[in-house]
């Protein structure tokens, strides 16, 4: 072997160890960036859940206490209170009129033809009144379907009332008023009533205005199935707050305050074979309350947030069949598609047992909590996993699995068509050739499924208008009435055309 031989095979064998050690440096530094990257994130995530603690404990603080059993006096807490609850009177008409034909006096005169009049219906309730200019919270079945709402004051006074909004699937109503300086009841927090504890009913029984009844907290976070969904099948929010003290028709969307004179729910219900009051009454807590009425004046409907699992409470049978010593908590029996739970990462088999650093043991409890927050609001969920706790930070969503919120008249038109809609990206429309539209991504009862539309569905255009965008096919849509003509495309590219009313 010749010297140069000899001194490039050495050159060589330089060279391989040069880059084993590259390659072991260059291994070594992906797998320290890896693991910072790994500690970053859990850091991260540790920092979220840390500061959403602080943040719900904070929210959780405002406590209120009733005065002990044996210093109750309460004729404070009346007088606080029974000027800020007023009489609500309903007018419904139970038919539109109809018309008679007099042939006789046709065949003479040439008339003959007499519209009656339309049958009236009234009804009472009672209402709140929540703010010094006029907003008055009552409950939703004390004024659906009134063609007329009037509001009586304690002084005699009498208002006619503007529908502001309604949220069938908790019971609430908001009316409004135009007057100034009104007497109103301060929030409580229903967080803080403790069962054992003394509290009024105030309201209109049987039309006998501004009547106080006392009693106690008999329990708390009762679902006694007496609301029925709401439209498009929106779950009903059944956490109510069980009381002794009587209420009778005409009490419903009156107030129930504790010894102090602050509100800490709206009087909903009875449960009674006779109608009338037997024991039991029941009443929507206040934390429920406020959130509603927030809404219902900032987007004029209720922004309801939601976890996205199926769940149940746990129960004997249950804990045999899962091995589980515990039956507090509620178990995750499966997550949804799209929902905030999944996307959090949540799993089937979880057993949720906080929401916002509230303890939760049972479904009704849950659903008060999440209640209180909206589509987009992060939420902590602690759920116990193999006899292990762990906090994970949720992004909630709508129904449809969004995290934006919505006015009114977009919900309702989602709401009527039944479909999550998204924006499509360039490398599907270039693979299917499009230009422009937006994708049927989740399909429920509505009117996109009726008129034949299947998940997947590319709607290129409405009524030959090019669609490029989820807000622009929304906003065609919005008070728009009469034919709808749908043109798009499936993803293995077949066209497609659906019509149907709105």
């Amino acid at each position: 072997m010749s010297y140069f031989d000899k001194q490039l095979k050495i050159d060589l064998k330089m060279k391989n160890k040069m880059g084993y050690v590259g390659a072991s440096f260059l291994g070594s530094a992906i797998a320290i960036l890896s693991m910072l990257a790994i500690d970053n994130k859990k850091e991260k995530n540790q920092y979220e859940i840390e500061r959403l603690r602080a943040q719900h404990q904070q929210q959780n603080q405002q406590v209120n206490f009733a005065l002990p059993a044996q210093t109750v006096d309460f004729t404070e807490a009346a007088q606080r209170t029974v000027d800020a609850v007023v009489h609500v009177k309903t007018t419904y008409e139970l038919d539109g009129g109809y018309y008679t034909f007099d042939p006789i006096r046709h065949f003479f005169f040439g008339d003959g033809v007499y519209q009656k009049a339309p049958r009236i219906g009234a009804g009472a309730g009672s209402g709140v009144i929540i703010s010094d200019d006029g907003y008055i919270v009552t409950n939703n079945h004390v004024i659906d379907g009134a063609s007329k709402v009037e509001v009586a004051m304690n002084n005699n006074k009498v208002y006619t009332a503007e529908i502001i909004g309604q949220d069938p699937s908790s019971d609430l109503a908001l009316l409004k008023i135009q007057e100034a300086n009104l007497p109103k009841i301060s929030y409580g927090n229903s967080d803080a009533v403790r069962v054992g504890e003394w509290v009024l009913a105030v309201g209109n029984p049987f039309n006998l205005e501004s009547t106080v009844t006392a009693g106690i907290v008999s329990a708390k976070g009762r679902d006694i199935n007496i609301l029925a969904n709401g439209p498009n099948g929106i779950n009903a929010v059944e956490s109510f707050i069980q009381t002794d003290a009587a209420v009778n028709p005409g009490n419903s969307g009156g107030a129930l305050v504790n010894t102090n004179g602050e509100l800490i729910g709206i009087n909903a219900a009875i449960k009674s074979n006779t109608g009338s009051y037997t024991g039991y009454s029941f009443a929507i807590p206040v934390n429920i309350v406020t959130k509603v009425v927030e809404d219902l004046i900032e987007f004029g409907t209720v922004q309801r947030g939601y976890l996205g699992v199926s769940i149940r409470n746990i129960d004997q049978k249950l804990a045999d069949e899962k091995g589980f010593s515990n039956l507090s908590g509620i178990y995750v029996a499966e997550t949804v598609e799209r929902g905030a739970a999944r996307n959090a990462g949540v799993l089937p088999g979880d057993i949720i047992i906080k929401v916002a650093e509230q303890k939760v043991s049972t479904v009704t409890e849950l659903q008060e909590q999440v209640s209180r927050f909206r589509p987009g609001d992060q939420v902590l969920i602690a759920v116990k996993r193999d006899d292990k706790i762990i906090d994970i930070p949720v992004v909630l969503r709508n129904q449809f699995g969004e995290t934006e919120v919505a006015y009114k008249e977009e919900l309702e038109l989602q709401d009527k068509l039944g479909g999550l809609l998204e924006n499509i990206d360039d490398e599907t429309k270039s693979q299917l050739n499009i230009e422009n539209g937006v994708r049927v991504a989740e399909l429920k009862a509505g009117k996109l499924r009726s008129a034949g539309v299947a998940k997947g569905f590319i709607i290129t255009a409405i009524d030959e208008v090019p669609i490029t965008s989820k807000d622009q096919f929304l906003e065609i849509l919005e008070g728009k009435s009469g034919g709808v003509l749908l043109e798009g495309v499936y993803p293995n590219g077949k066209k497609a055309y659906y019509g149907f009313g709105l």
